[in-house]
């Protein structure tokens, strides 16, 4: 397999992104090269995502694409689409091989079972799929994380949802919920800190469910925050049912704990809530937030919002507007509702038009902005610590970016390289975005 190419590319989230990392070198380990997306490669595999209709139509233009590129590639689609949508891969008959989720660390076995087909056959061009909805989800050691500039790594804990919130199609792309051992967590950040990274972020489905033993979340984070070496620890979303007073004093005793949580809200309104199958009101999220805040000093609370659910009003709408402004978000990130085949919301009336999703998207968006310059300003003259990631052209300037704990992007001013350096100063005037800090 020495000559051997292969090339990969990753659609939808962070998990998505740490498991392609694993899969991409497993075949580094057995001799192929790997190569950019755009090149021609002997192998292609698209790791698919199917949050949105508009990721589903992302992962098939992919697979197309890596088809036409080299007619005679191996095509491989993996991942959550590829669970949901098998069969419309397999009708229109593009990509070579479906692997499910809990098929991925099978990636190299499978691709040579095909090679041998070919050998045997050479025109042969049948489609494999090997039992991609076999048995039971288990946990897989999928990495090595995935690795931003070389200064934060990303850490899956967990996997798989057992919510089935009525809009989602995740919990049937991922399984059941399933955690992985704590040991081979600090194994994997004790060697990542070798590499040099400082910052970790733990990523899961829903990472709040994590629970191995007697371990739970907090737990696994008292445990990471005494490897040697470890600066800071994220955390990616987190249900706020979860977000206990206990949990957030145990978080706060925590030294390399970073004050920056994203909490998964989805909508403002209680009755929205409740068609949606969340499991609490927005009483209970501000109450969850209000934890946090008594805990941390001014924390970055971010969060993901969905507009024009099946059935919203405009009260419905105008009371997420008004939510939004009382928890005082830092980011929210917008989506308008996207219809997922084979789930509650799919078949409940009142379904919206695109125009009014886009128009009530713009409206939040507008709001959200308004919201972050609050927040930003708020932390002006403050002296703060970042961690300096890499160099990028900003309003005319080369200036180095990075990061504080509450994930405010700073922009700092030097002629040596930075990167992976921690650096201390006043945070100063807001700048597309950034934050200036001056020594």
């Amino acid at each position: 397999m020495e000559n051997r190419t292969a090339a990969f590319h990753n659609l939808g989230c962070k998990v998505n992104a740490y498991e392609l990392e694993g899969m991409e070198e497993s075949l580094r380990r057995a001799g192929y090269r790997i190569v950019p997306f755009t090149e021609k490669a002997d192998v292609y595999v698209i790791n698919t995502c199917t949050v949105t209709r508009v990721a589903d139509q992302k992962s098939r233009q992919m697979i197309s694409r890596a088809r036409t590129r080299n007619p005679r590639a191996i095509v491989v689609a993996c991942g959550c689409y590829a669970n949901t949508g098998k069969d419309v891969l397999i009708r229109e008959g593009v990509a070579d091989l479906i692997l499910g989720n809990n098929q991925k660390s099978h990636l190299l076995e499978e691709i040579e079972k095909l090679l041998e087909k070919r050998r045997n056959d050479p025109d042969a061009r049948e489609i494999c799929v090997p039992d991609i909805n076999k048995g039971v989800f288990e946990y897989e050691e999928n990495g090595p994380s995935e690795k931003e500039d070389h200064t934060r790594a990303f850490v899956k804990v967990c996997d798989g949802c057992n919510q089935f919130c009525s809009y989602c199609i995740i919990p049937y792309a991922r399984g059941r919920e399933r955690s992985r051992d704590p040991q081979k967590v600090i194994e994997e950040i004790g060697e990542l800190v070798k590499e040099g990274f400082r910052e970790f972020v733990l990523t899961g489905i829903r990472l709040t469910s994590y629970s191995y033993g007697s371990c739970g979340l907090v737990d696994l984070i008292e445990m990471i925050s005494q490897v040697d070496g470890v600066k800071r620890i994220r955390l990616g979303s987190l249900e706020p049912s979860a977000v206990t007073e206990d949990f957030a004093r145990r978080l706060s005793a925590i030294p390399l704990m970073c004050p920056h949580f994203h909490m998964s809200l989805q909508s403002g309104s209680d009755t929205v809530l409740k068609r949606m199958n969340r499991s609490y009101s927005t009483d209970e999220f501000l109450e969850s937030v209000g934890y946090l805040r008594k805990y941390f000093d001014d924390p970055a609370i971010t969060c993901d919002m969905i507009c024009g659910f099946p059935g919203e009003t405009e009260q419905e709408f105008h009371e997420s507007l008004e939510f939004a402004k009382k928890a005082a978000f830092y980011e929210i990130h917008v989506f308008p509702y996207s219809v997922r085949q084979g789930t509650r919301a799919e078949r409940m009336t009142g379904q919206l038009s695109k125009r009014i999703k886009a128009e009530r998207s713009e409206v939040l968006r507008h709001v959200a902005a308004g919201l972050k310059q609050d927040y930003l300003s708020r932390h002006i003259g403050k002296d703060a610590i970042a961690l300096l990631e890499e160099r990028e052209m900003v309003n005319g300037r080369e200036m180095w970016t990075g990061y504080t704990p509450e994930y405010i992007r700073v922009l700092y001013e030097s002629d040596q390289d930075m990167s992976g350096r921690f650096v201390s100063g006043q945070l100063g005037e807001i700048d597309s975005g950034y934050m200036h800090l001056k020594s």
